[in-house]
């Protein structure tokens, strides 16, 4: 079974509070772009076995998506083990859910092989108990996520809008940056239903001159490249850039592609993780 796990960018991302089990309530606008990790789940006798083309990708019981095959073999009694390939495409640490989106490549895989009759809802609850972005990376698309990030609504698809993306060569902790957060400081909170409205018009100008992400300042503070290439992008033509998650990958929205072309052949020379693609 091939499933592919798709990137995902945060186009607004809003922390409402703390909550008592250490966790937080968010807001966030979640968009699927095309980039994506190649999975291939095979059955076999019994047990879990992972590949992977990337050598510092774990590959025992530490990988998210080994802990996915296993919580969906005790959750429904299934004996027969998974042979999983991974083909990473997606930047490790980098705040585009690269492994929350391979575990639900493996969910939907397995729901496939071995009970198709569950629904999105279903493997979506299964989800949730490995991470808070993988229910998201079930349904993927334009949505809308509350809670710890388990509670989506879809929205109109912004789909086709240019993106350059880059990540520096260095990861980011999620954990460490939301410890890091202090919310007594944050004076303004992003205007998520706005931004809900503008991209059901696909206002793009609106959406790129009102995006915000609460996270930025923190993941910034500790790594001001993550500034400068979001100057690079605006002085290339980009409308608007942007940390995505955790960071420390930064997205920039063009309107031309020849503009976008030539930021993405410029910022390749410098970042060896850039990528030219779209909203999906």
């Amino acid at each position: 079974m091939y499933v592919r796990g798709y990137a995902k960018i945060n186009i607004a991302l809003d922390v409402i509070r703390k909550r008592e089990d250490g966790y937080h309530d968010l807001r966030m606008i979640m968009q699927t772009i095309d980039l994506y990790d190649d999975i291939e789940v095979t059955p076999i006798e019994k047990g879990i076995k992972i590949a992977c083309n990337k050598p510092f990708v774990p590959l025992d019981e530490t990988n998210i998506a080994w802990k996915a095959a296993k919580l969906f073999q005790e959750k429904y009694n299934i004996e027969t083990g998974v042979n999983i390939n991974i083909k990473k495409n997606i930047p490790v640490a980098a705040g585009m859910a690269g492994g929350s989106t391979d575990a639900a490549a493996v969910l939907k895989a397995m729901r496939s092989l071995f009970k198709p009759e569950l629904t999105d809802e279903e493997l979506m609850n299964l989800g949730v108990k490995l991470g808070a972005d993988v229910p998201y990376c079930i349904v993927g698309g334009t949505a809308l996520c509350e809670g710890i990030g388990e509670k989506i609504t879809k929205l109109k698809p912004f789909r086709n809008k240019i993106l350059v993306v880059v990540k520096p060569n260095f990861g980011v902790s999620t954990k460490e940056v939301y410890q890091s957060l202090d919310l007594s400081k944050i004076d303004e909170h992003v205007k998520v239903k706005e931004l809900q409205e503008a991209m059901a018009k696909s206002d793009l100008t609106y959406v790129c001159n009102n995006m915000k992400n609460l996270l930025e300042s923190v993941t910034v503070s500790k790594h001001k490249i993550i500034t400068s290439i979001k100057k690079d992008m605006v002085r290339m033509g980009s409308k608007g850039a942007m940390m995505s998650g955790s960071g420390p990958t930064v997205f920039g929205f063009f309107t031309d592609m020849l503009k976008a072309q030539k930021a993405f052949e410029e910022l390749k020379t410098k970042y060896k993780e850039t990528y030219i693609t779209r909203t999906i």
